[in-house]
């Protein structure tokens, strides 16, 4: 008789979500990771089928292992660009590049949608970010490159 191997501590585990009734209406996967102050903390990822969720949650603990601190709950747009333009993005373009990207994050993209938080940032968010750069003046070619900015961190 073969025995299912038991996941280790820090791997996730999957299970059944079911309705009132009993009938299985998805699946959940509960895995711990640090949150940005240090603090460890569980995460949920859902689907439809166990299939879907270990796809995401090996995706996610993938992402935890390379060193990603996720907490969409306080994070903030501005203090997610903040950590990610030096931690992602600095030692992969050259100076100029970065510096172009720390201009365009500080003066057009801050300013704007730095206190949204990240969980609530919809098109309708950056379609009036752009909207209201193209009104103050700004070139169409900088709304851009504040676009490409932007699209490249939330990706």
């Amino acid at each position: 008789m073969a025995s299912k191997r038991q996941r280790g501590n820090g791997e996730g585990s999957i299970y059944e979500r079911k309705d009132m009734d009993g009938r299985v209406i998805g699946y959940r996967a509960a895995y711990f990771a640090r949150t940005p102050n240090g603090a460890r903390k569980r995460f949920y990822v859902s689907g439809k089928t166990k299939t879907e969720v270990k796809a995401k949650l090996r995706k996610t603990t993938a992402d935890r292992d390379d060193g990603l601190v996720f907490d969409a709950e306080n994070l903030t747009v501005g203090k997610y660009l903040e950590r990610w333009l030096p931690d992602s993005v600095k030692d992969t373009v050259k100076q100029t590049t970065y510096e172009c990207y720390e201009r365009l994050m500080r003066l057009h993209l801050l300013p704007a949608s730095g206190s949204i938080k990240l969980k609530a940032l919809t098109p309708t968010h950056v379609r009036a970010l752009y909207r209201e750069k193209l009104d103050s003046g700004l070139s169409a070619t900088s709304v851009q490159r504040v676009h490409a900015l932007l699209h490249k961190a939330l990706k």
